[in-house]
């Protein structure tokens, strides 16, 4: 089971709480999370692409990076770590991302892939006046089924002349070609999200539900591989969950309580607000599943809270989820999550037996 570590490329990474750790986003911050990563052998490292926040208290996600140029730094001072960086499809042209993807292929020397931003939250787009309008809610999978296809025929031919409802290439040439494949991933919850990652994508995100329950997410694995398996392919889960450590797990709880008791109400009903825009939301569509309640508060990735012998157990339960391709983590405070993770966590967990790190 892969493990990897979704950097804080926005401001209070993934707590919405005034009571958890605030902190800005900066290279350097994810330059230090992501060597860490690396040097306790983690597999990957992903940034996400946020273009609007929430607000409230906290200002959540309103300071943000930008994935492909985080990543871009990120390649150049890394050395064998897996990077993906995000790409907001309606903001930047198939051919675009694909030659950006192909720099940082040669930056990385093939350490990199791309996952794809179908853009679910209108205010994003809305404010660059390049929202293009309601129907967007209903056909975005079938924009990023053309977007894909495109970028993967210019990686292996050099070239593209696609013709679709959405996107039209007339002699679009892309050369250099990358020295590795690039990888694709998506974050589907929907059933038509699953059938697209299963049909163009390497890896879809699952989100982790509940607290300390982390086979309650092996419903909504055997569904990408039910897809995956319809479509011919060997699309993985990857799924999402927030590791919060410390010596005891009383003393792992009482941080976890205390940062509950600092949710951001507004921020939290502002994403509320948005999901609900969405005139096919549904529990699995994601913008709804990531606010519900709850855990709106850390956006409803699966939490473990615990001991680190407690939490070292629960990673390895998650790997008993058939179907689980792997892990990507988030941290309440990413550098001492990391260090906890990388010297008192991982030594005890069975499946990451064979890692050594640097």
């Amino acid at each position: 089971m892969d493990i990897g570590v979704f950097i804080p490329i926005a401001n209070n990474g993934w707590i919405m709480s005034a009571t958890s750790p605030q902190y800005m986003p900066t290279f350097e911050l994810n330059k230090q999370v992501t060597l860490k990563a690396e040097k306790y052998g983690l597999d990957f490292a992903l940034s996400m692409i946020k273009l609007h926040g929430f607000g409230g208290e906290t200002e959540f996600w309103d300071y943000a990076l930008e994935s492909f140029t985080l990543m871009a730094g990120l390649a150049a001072v890394t050395s064998k770590i897996k990077l993906y960086a995000s790409v907001p499809v309606l903001a930047i042209p198939a051919p675009i991302a694909a030659r950006m993807a192909v720099t940082i292929d040669s930056i990385s020397n093939g350490r990199f892939g791309i996952n794809i931003v179908s853009g679910w939250q209108k205010a994003e787009y809305d404010q660059m006046d390049i929202w293009p309008g309601e129907k967007h809610f209903l056909n975005r999978y079938d924009f990023c089924a053309e977007y894909v296809t495109v970028m993967k025929e210019l990686w292996r031919d050099g070239e593209s002349n696609f013709k679709g409802e959405f996107l039209t290439m007339k002699d679009c040439k892309l050369l250099p070609k990358p020295q590795a494949d690039i990888k694709i991933v998506c974050a589907g919850q929907s059933q038509t999200g699953v059938d697209f990652a299963a049909k163009y994508a390497d890896y879809n995100f699952c989100f982790g539900m509940g607290l300390n329950e982390p086979k309650k997410c092996a419903e909504a694995v055997a569904r990408n591989v039910a897809a995956a398996k319809k479509a011919g392919s060997n699309t993985g889960a990857l799924l999402l969950f927030m590791i919060i450590a410390d010596e005891t797990d009383e003393a792992a709880m009482e941080k976890w309580e205390h940062y509950k008791k600092g949710a951001d109400l507004d921020a939290i009903a502002w994403m509320n607000h948005q999901g609900e825009a969405d005139p096919r939301a549904s529990l699995d569509v994601s913008a709804i599943y990531m606010s519900r309640p709850p855990s709106a508060m850390n956006l409803n990735i699966g939490t473990l809270v615990g001991s680190y012998e407690t939490v070292a157990k629960l990673m390895d339960e998650i790997a008993e989820v058939e179907g689980a391709a792997g892990v990507l983590l988030t941290f309440d405070d990413f550098l001492i999550g990391l260090d906890q993770f990388g010297q008192r966590i991982q030594p005890l967990m069975k499946t990451r037996a064979d890692v050594v790190p640097a």
